[in-house]
């Protein structure tokens, strides 16, 4: 009895040992992953027009062409800006682009540069 006790103790060590030794394996090829291009992330950006600057209400109106990460058709229309300081960065009549996710049901700008 003592003997496959002793068995069974070293088939769980190995196997801990196995899953432990293949979880590493995975992280360091995680971790050799390189990052995402830039061009990949200004390609899912949009394209519009400043129309109005409401600062102390962190808010922002574009008229914009199709945002194709929210499936959404040129419009001109409100969103918000959690941000403040993206704002400093353009002026009413700028051409600007800029991503936008759907949180919670809020339309909100992520990132917000001059075009150029």
């Amino acid at each position: 009895m003592q003997s496959r006790e002793t068995t069974m103790k070293s088939i769980a060590f190995h196997a801990a040992v196995a899953l432990l030794a293949l979880g590493a394996a995975g992280l360091s090829v995680k971790a050799q992953t390189p990052p995402v291009p830039t061009q990949a992330v200004a390609a899912d950006m949009a394209e519009g027009e400043v129309r109005k600057i409401d600062k102390e209400n962190g808010k922002i109106t574009l008229r914009h062409g199709p945002i194709k990460q929210l499936d959404m058709p040129g419009m001109t229309m409100v969103f918000q800006v959690p941000d403040v300081a993206l704002l400093d960065r353009v002026r009413v009549g700028d051409k600007v682009r800029f991503a936008a996710s759907n949180a919670a049901g809020k339309l909100t700008v992520t990132q917000l540069q001059p075009a150029q």
